[in-house]
């Protein structure tokens, strides 16, 4: 049996302990399966194996956390999601290479995971200087977010995976997003210990 931490048990109650092995074999086998569509389209590039793990990540997850009690699906820009109370589990591939989760940083600073980031994770640390000018006008967030309760948190599961290595390393908290670039600022994470 794995140790539960403060946040995981604040955060998910008793299914805290299930989650600590459901996740991070979901994602393994999320590896294996974009791995092995890689190998079977024996593509030069890497494309196969990037977009496979994209789509496998959430049907992974989703079917590992069904079975549980506070569990509920929710469709978000064409995937599922799986919603626990009021906590929303959102996989995201920050690197190919094993480097801290700090450095993590999304590829665009709009879109659904974005938006999911800005309305849903945790206040901003700091406050934006208002600095008299008059700000650009904010842009409507993605219209899958109108499925949400204003409840919902958004908990971040950050995984390094490459498809020579595979997952190198699995992290779970809640980050903001810096208004004025792409990157994270972790307000709390720690890891999942990896499937060996």
């Amino acid at each position: 049996m794995r140790t539960v931490t403060a946040w995981a048990e604040k955060t998910f109650g008793d299914a805290a302990s299930q989650l600590t092995h459901l996740i991070p074999a979901s994602l393994v086998r999320a590896h294996d399966r974009a791995r092995s569509g890689h190998e079977g389209v024996q593509t030069q590039t890497l494309e196969a194996y990037g977009h496979g793990l994209y789509a496998a990540q959430y049907e992974e997850l989703e079917v590992s956390l069904a079975p549980l009690s506070a569990a509920a699906p929710v469709r978000l820009q064409g995937r599922t999601l799986m919603l626990l109370g009021d906590q929303l589990i959102y996989p995201l591939r920050y690197a190919k290479r094993d480097v801290p989760v700090t450095a993590a940083r999304l590829r665009r600073a709009t879109g659904l995971r974005a938006d999911l980031i800005r309305r849903h994770g945790p206040e901003p640390m700091q406050q934006a200087f208002d600095l008299g000018f008059e700000e650009p006008d904010e842009l409507d967030p993605h219209p899958d977010l109108a499925l949400l309760s204003k409840n919902v948190k958004l908990v971040l599961v950050a995984y390094a995976c490459s498809m020579v290595q595979g997952v190198m390393r699995i992290e779970w908290g809640s980050a903001e997003l810096r208004q004025e670039d792409r990157h994270l600022i972790w307000h709390h994470h720690e890891p999942l210990p990896l499937i060996t």
